[in-house]
């Protein structure tokens, strides 16, 4: 490993792992939260049986005050998303309203943390793991979620390509600071060095997202995987938005800017100090333009540039053929789950490709 990983760690980044907790995820809250306990082990039985909302509406009122730590936020986090999303979207119609036993220790959560009272990536796949040998890797064939909706190998799948995609992205993320510095300083040799290792975490990010498919059916995901991860802002089928019942009423704004400034939104759904980490990388050196004034004397570090670039192109377009077979060609299952727009309520098709060839248009060879 290079260089000093203080910073890194400073934005809660992991060398390691990158942007997945380190320790692992907690598995099971403190005894006073059994009853959230209860009812995460029988979500998956409550929603086939249509009783969840029954279920919620019943939940005693439980003081997130009481959560020791981090890790405990974090995973009643986790918990109280899953319940919100499915009271609202466990039914014949999505729910208006979710009820004051899972807003309020919801909302109370999410501003501990610093994040939205809506169930983000962060509680969806970064902190819902398992490694099935602990002193094993963080990757497939060693992974369990920890939580789900409806269950079966498809949800699962869907969410660990996305745990284990992450854990490799941690060998780009400790090199995007060194690379800038580099650039910064004008350095040939560890600019090409750092450009490589960041090359060979993206191919290897592109070799997991292929693998999508073993495991998670286009027509499965679209009928019992994506129903749930629907968020309401911008939703076709509430356009009032949901009421957090003993908080507020949340309404909905209709964005302008119909991918990127979603893309950008979403950066309020992550934790803070990763938001912080983003914004550092985006404020450092400009490694683009380090690299168009060495090409002249060293090609080999315009290659290993245009390197990540062909590995990010590849991951793009793979996405973007997903989104097409996984959710745009299937048969259209309603206004709660359109094909049309994303969980985000964004039209993603043509913004998704815009976004991959945008990608190769910065090559610099």
């Amino acid at each position: 490993m290079h260089g000093d990983t203080t910073e890194l760690k400073r934005f809660e980044v992991s060398p390691e792992r990158g942007f997945l907790p380190e320790p692992d995820p907690l598995g099971a809250l403190p005894a006073a939260f059994a009853p959230w306990e209860e009812i995460a082990r029988e979500l998956p039985k409550l929603l086939l049986a249509g009783r969840t909302r029954r279920a919620l509406d019943a939940l005693p009122p439980l003081d997130p005050a009481a959560l020791p730590g981090e890790r405990e936020a974090r995973r009643a986090m986790l918990l109280l998303s899953y319940f919100g999303h499915a009271y609202v979207w466990g039914g014949s119609e999505p729910a208006t309203r979710i009820p004051a036993g899972v807003a309020a220790p919801w909302v109370a959560v999410a501003a501990r943390l610093e994040r939205s009272p809506v169930l983000s990536y962060a509680s969806y796949a970064l902190d819902n793991w398992r490694r099935l040998d602990p002193a094993g890797p963080i990757a497939l064939g060693n992974l369990a979620i920890l939580q789900s909706f409806a269950g079966g190998a498809d949800e699962d799948w869907f969410i660990l390509v996305h745990v284990d995609i992450e854990a490799r992205a941690g060998a780009a993320l400790r090199a995007l600071l060194p690379a800038q510095t580099a650039a910064r300083d004008g350095d040939a040799a560890r600019l090409e060095a750092r450009l490589g290792e960041i090359a060979a975490a993206l191919e290897g990010i592109v070799a997991t997202l292929q693998r999508m498919p073993e495991w998670c059916d286009p027509y499965v995901y679209y009928r019992r995987v994506r129903p749930w991860i629907h968020g309401w802002k911008n939703h076709p089928a509430l356009p009032h938005g949901v009421a957090y019942e003993g908080v507020a009423a949340l309404g909905v704004a209709h964005a302008d800017d119909p991918l990127r400034a979603y893309l950008l939104e979403m950066r309020d759904y992550m934790p803070p100090r990763h938001r912080a980490f983003l914004a550092a990388v985006e404020a450092g050196p400009a490694v683009r333009e380090a690299v168009l004034a060495l090409r002249e004397g060293h090609p080999e570090v315009s290659e290993a540039y245009d390197a990540c670039l062909h590995w990010l192109e590849a991951f793009r377009g793979q996405h973007l053929e997903y989104a097409a077979r996984y959710i745009a060609r299937q048969a259209p299952q309603g206004e709660a789950n359109p094909t049309n727009v994303g969980t985000g309520g964004t039209p993603f098709m043509p913004y998704l490709k815009k976004h991959r060839d945008e990608t190769l248009q910065v090559r610099v060879t």
